[in-house]
């Protein structure tokens, strides 16, 4: 099944409901690649949920546009923008970038700037935890452990006995994030986020006012009013 098509968009939106259906709140972060219908699913099922890319993927991704002798150069201000102390920083440092590479490396110039809100959106969080959830690499390690157990177990009888082995691999993997601070003012941060993610959930979905005369306003989607 090829990544964007509805069915791959139908799978994953049923395989998120089923998790929703056994307990899942919306996640403040979710990451995904860059497959359209994965995408679309996440933002359907998890309108609470800040969602990211993995920087590691993007960095290799750009890499193969760009020449040997002008990646080292690229590959830094690529990352001074991606690990910026801000967002509005950030695309300060994007914009830059783009003034400066898009006519000599449009095919990379490209490639930095699509997605680049899912790319930027570590930064949201607080300053301890972005550089590990700016890549996917902790998650990564979690199949390879997933993968490495299946070859041994070529059988799993069931769901249970699936359930047992991710739970023992996850008990494995969750010894290298005891790093990750967790201190009072993290919680505090992470939730004041969750105040906001949620204020701005409801406010999508508020009910438009009706004027005098009992008819509703329209929407204006179009940026430029027309």
């Amino acid at each position: 099944m090829s990544p964007g098509t509805k069915e791959d968009t139908e799978s994953c939106r049923a395989f998120f409901q089923d998790l929703k259906r056994r307990g899942l709140c919306d996640p403040l972060f979710a990451a995904t690649d860059g497959a359209p219908g994965l995408i679309r699913a996440v933002e359907e099922c998890f309108p609470r949920s800040v969602r990211g890319r993995c920087l590691a993927h993007r960095m290799r991704n750009l890499q193969s546009k760009v020449p040997d002798a002008e990646w080292p150069e690229f590959r830094e201000k690529v990352k001074a923008s991606y690990h910026a102390p801000s967002r509005d920083v950030a695309r300060m440092l994007r914009d830059v970038v783009v003034a400066e590479y898009e006519e000599r490396l449009p095919s990379a110039v490209k490639c930095f700037v699509d997605d680049f809100e899912a790319c930027i959106a570590h930064l949201r969080f607080p300053i301890a935890h972005r550089r590990v959830i700016r890549t996917t690499n902790l998650l990564e390690r979690l199949f390879g452990e997933e993968r490495r157990r299946m070859k041994i177990v070529a059988n799993t009888f069931g769901e249970r006995a699936v359930l047992k082995l991710m739970y023992a691999a996850l008990i494995r993997a969750s010894e290298s994030w005891r790093g990750i601070q967790m201190k009072p003012f993290e919680v505090k941060q992470l939730e004041a986020m969750k105040e906001e993610l949620d204020a701005g959930h409801r406010r999508r979905h508020e009910p438009l006012k009706t004027s005098s005369d009992g008819a509703s306003p329209s929407r204006i989607s179009s940026k430029n009013r027309t």
